[in-house]
């Protein structure tokens, strides 16, 4: 009980200054439980402490993927130019703006002090370092070219994020404007026809049908518009919460969305993109195929090609060539498959893969142009019919009223 209390304290982040052994004057920062615990612990690495302050706590933020590339970036940056790594830990922290950041590189910067390699303080925090990114770190660690390795990981965060943010540029543009459309329309309905309606019931006189279907949703919108919202808000929150803890869900959602008449295609070729950008990058980092494919997998963020990378695996460990276990799938193009051939056969197979990783970036960056130049008309061809129909179905009496006066 006295164990489980000891290993529950909280702990603060301290800045510290001192000398080393050949007194040159030193500083940092660490995560630690009290001023006795970084004493103790500078004390073992052979510092001469001269003053220990806690720090305020810092408020603010979390700890985005883009954060991560950022950080990837600047310590391959610094590690290339020969300084050292923990003063590039302390380099990168003080200068982040995100609190969330800098305690994070301070906790990682407190296990590599106590004896853990990079690889092992990376791998406690799985929520921000996973396998793959681990798994880099720990090759390049181990082949002593870890510079080169943070580099080239910097690369691969920077394309990930970049075709991550254009697939969600493509896919929340229509999204916004059907939304603000509905919004807008629900305004109308709710605040502007029952005006009309007040209106009209001085005419006396028969309302064309288009008016009374508008006129029946507007009463309908109004006596049950917490209904109506609360039906859509549920609706999207039980589906994002069953979406996530449901397997079977996920699995119907990802093959879904491969079908998709005009979305399927475009994420299709991100998917293509990221896998073979992953396992270029694995596989010249000098990791062993079989292994690679275990992060390739994970990283391809859709069911079907986890699946696929899975028999891909499972057949490449019981002598099956790359481009075999690819072709047996039956989830990548001919295309793919020839490049891969090509350089399984040249030896060259991580260079043929960023080459194919380049090609499908291109296609989606062409794709992404594509599909908004063609749903904005489609979107507002929509928007022009709904709002525009609403609008002529409330004029059509007072233009009826206008021929009948004018007869």
């Amino acid at each position: 009980m006295a164990a489980a209390k000891k290993t529950a304290q909280k702990e603060f982040i301290y800045s510290w200054k001192g000398k080393d052994r050949s007194g040159k004057a030193i500083g940092g920062e660490m995560r630690a439980t009290g001023e006795v615990a970084v004493q103790t612990t500078l004390r073992r690495q052979g510092f001469i402490v001269t003053k220990i302050k806690k720090q305020s706590a810092r408020s603010g933020g979390k700890v985005e993927e883009k954060d991560i590339v950022l950080f990837t970036r600047q310590l391959a940056t610094m590690m290339k130019a020969g300084v050292p790594l923990l003063q590039s830990f302390d380099i990168v922290a003080k200068g982040s703006s995100n609190a969330a950041v800098t305690r994070l590189l301070i906790e990682i910067k407190t296990d590599i002090e106590t004896g853990s390699n990079l690889n092992s303080a990376f791998r406690k925090h799985p929520l921000y370092f996973d396998a793959l990114y681990c798994n880099l770190v720990g090759a390049g660690e181990q082949a002593g070219i870890l510079e080169s390795l943070l580099d080239r990981l910097a690369t691969y965060k920077e394309k990930s994020l970049a075709l991550k943010k254009k697939i969600k540029g493509a896919m929340s543009y229509p999204i916004t404007i059907l939304t603000v459309a509905f919004i807008v329309t629900a305004i109308i309905m709710i605040f502007v026809v029952p005006q009309f309606k007040s209106v009209f019931s001085s005419f006396g006189a028969d309302l064309p049908g288009p008016t009374l279907v508008v006129i029946a949703m507007s009463e309908f919108f109004v006596a049950y518009w917490w209904a109506v919202f609360g039906g859509i808000g549920g609706a999207i929150f039980g589906f994002i919460y069953v979406k996530k803890r449901s397997l079977a869900v996920q699995i119907a959602m990802d093959r879904m969305v491969l079908k998709l008449p005009l979305f399927g295609p475009l994420l299709q070729k991100a998917i293509i993109a990221r896998w073979t950008r992953t396992l270029a990058t694995m596989f010249a980092a000098g990791v062993p195929l079989v292994e690679s494919l275990e992060s390739v997998g994970g990283a391809a963020g859709n069911y079907v090609y986890k699946v696929a990378t899975k028999q891909i695996q499972n057949e490449i460990s019981t002598g099956n060539t790359l481009v075999a276990a690819m072709q047996n799938s039956n989830v990548f193009p001919s295309m793919v498959l020839q490049m891969v051939a090509i350089g399984e056969e040249s030896g060259a197979l991580d260079s043929m893969l960023g080459k194919v990783a380049d090609f499908f970036e291109a296609e989606v960056d062409d794709a992404v142009e594509n599909l908004t130049a063609l749903m904005e008309p489609m979107i507002m061809a929509i928007l022009g019919v709904v709002i525009g129909g609403i609008v002529i179905a409330m004029y059509l009496p007072i233009f009826k009223l206008g021929s009948v006066v004018g007869g």
